[in-house]
Parts: C-alpha cells; structure tokens; sequence
C-alpha cells in the first residue's frame, strides 16, 4: 500500500476544521482541486469514507473525526517545534510568548511594551491561564510563576521577586459590617475568594484551611474578578499588597504575613535559555523589575 503524506493528512484536518474544500484551501495556500485530490487519494489509501459530502459543504464522518484528533494533535506539535527552532535564533526577532501570572500584568504589561519598542521585529505574546505552559513543547519562551520552585526536569529556573498579600475590604464593606481586627474575628465576615480549593496559592490555601467554606460567599479564578468583587462590597479578601496601594477606595483589614507571600520565579528551557532573544528579555525584566514598588 503506498504511503500517506502529510500533506494529505494535513488537507484533510483542514476540511475537517473548516467544513468546507474552499476554506481548507484558503488556510493552506493551494488551489481547491489539490485539496479535493488529497482527499480523495486519502480515502482511497484508506478504505474509508472521511467525510459526508453535502451542499454546505463536508461532514467528517466517524473515521474521519478519529484522523481529525490525531491530526490536530500533531500539527499543534509541530506548530510548538517550530516555535522552539525560531528561537535558537542570534537575532531578536519573532514571536516572544512569555506566560505569567494576571495580577502582574499591570507591571508586566509595561515592560513587554517597552521591550518590543526596542526590538521592533519581535512579536509579543502574553499569555495567563491557570494551566503549567510547557516550555518543553515550545509553549513559551519564558514561564513567570508562582509558589515552590519548579521542579520540571531541563528547566532553568532563577529566583525573580516576592509577591506580598494582605486581606482587603472596601470602605462600604467595613461601614456594613465592621473591621476584624483579629483572627478570631474572621468567622463573623464575609470572603471573596478562589473556587478552585486546590489552588496553588499560598494565601488562596490559607483561606481554604483557615475560614468556613460558607463564609466564603464570592468565588472566582481571576485576580481581576477578586478585586472588582472586593471593591465592591462582597466581602474580605487578598489583593497584592503592590496592586493593592494604588486603590484608596481600600481597607487594608490585615497586614501581609509571610505565609501569604507568593515567591516569584522565571523559568525558560534549558534549550532556549542561552538563546540571544530570550538573554536579552531576561536582562531587560531584570533591570525594569528593580524600578517595581516595593514587594519584599
């Protein structure tokens, strides 16, 4: 049996994603007839039927979802692979993809912006999500996160900056209910804070362990939605202490405690981290984050 191209497969993950020989070859540069001659050459290789033609255009049937999943598996790979091979470049240029935390962004963002102003050929990617980017697949070129030191294996991982937390509430919040003043005060308030109980946090953690699930009355997984629910009356929660003094509108209802304290870490690949793209924003982070309010 002669063997299957990638090209074919790769057309066929095209229809497949679109639902129409049109678009797939609009993603992929060809003409319509080259796309309809991979599918057809590829069903025939197969012995199946990939997809169910219509007026609207094509339905992959069930063999054809099956090729879809391990197609799109493989082309996200490559796609990460060649993310990883542009950057072994000497210049500064291309895609920068750096994931960090969203609470940092207003002081992350501006130095981001700064740096492709002095690298006008790079293209910045900023990524924030819950999930581990793995930089092992070409992910991101630089990782800043949060908590332990990461362990994952071929990483280089270099201490950055410590992220202080403290319980805030709003001015309205303390007029309605009060201001604790201690620990023991806590139970009889109110909280805003994160749904995920396993969070990585410190301070996320602490809240968990230390305040009755049910006094915990606003949930969220976002810095962003943790601040806008305590600036508006919601109840207690944690804010960085750095993000956090620029909001008069606030009450700090207790001081930060080590045992809050998120340690910051930047961690690149071992095979990109000498790379002349990612040694030049690492340098350039390092010097703008000494100019960052104070963090501890």
């Amino acid at each position: 049996m002669a063997i299957t191209t990638w090209d074919e497969i790769r057309t066929a993950y095209h229809v497949a994603r679109l639902g129409t020989v049109s678009g797939a070859a609009a993603a992929l540069g060809v003409h319509h007839a080259t796309v309809i001659r991979h599918i057809d050459a590829l069903e025939e290789r197969l012995g199946v039927k990939l997809f169910q033609r219509h007026a609207r255009g094509y339905t992959a049937t069930e063999a054809g979802s099956d090729l879809l999943v391990v197609a799109q598996a493989t082309d996200d790979q490559f796609a990460q692979l060649v993310s990883r091979i542009r950057g072994h470049g000497n210049e500064v240029s291309g895609d920068l993809i750096v994931t960090s935390l969203a609470s940092l962004s207003f002081l992350l963002t501006p130095v981001l912006v700064q740096f492709q102003q002095a690298h006008p050929d790079v293209v910045v990617r900023s990524l924030t999500d819950e999930r581990v980017f793995r930089l092992e697949y070409g992910e991101a070129h630089v990782a800043i996160r949060a908590g332990a030191a990461p362990q994952e294996p071929d990483n280089v991982v270099q201490p950055f900056v410590s992220d202080r937390f403290a319980l805030y509430a709003s001015a309205d919040y303390i007029a309605r209910h009060g201001r604790p003043e201690r620990d023991g005060d806590l139970a009889a308030h109110w909280f805003v804070g994160h749904d995920n109980a396993a969070s990585r946090a410190p301070f996320h953690r602490w809240m968990h362990d230390a305040i009755p699930a049910e006094r915990i009355v606003f949930r969220g997984t976002d810095e962003r939605v943790f601040r806008d629910a305590i600036r508006a009356g919601a109840g207690i929660g944690f804010l960085p202490v750095m993000r956090a003094q620029d909001m008069p509108d606030l009450v700090q209802v207790l001081p930060p405690r080590p045992e809050w304290t998120a340690r910051l870490w930047l961690v690149t690949h071992v095979d990109l981290h000498r790379t002349t793209k990612v040694q030049a924003f690492l340098n350039f982070l390092k010097r703008a984050a000494k100019d960052w309010p104070s963090h501890g």
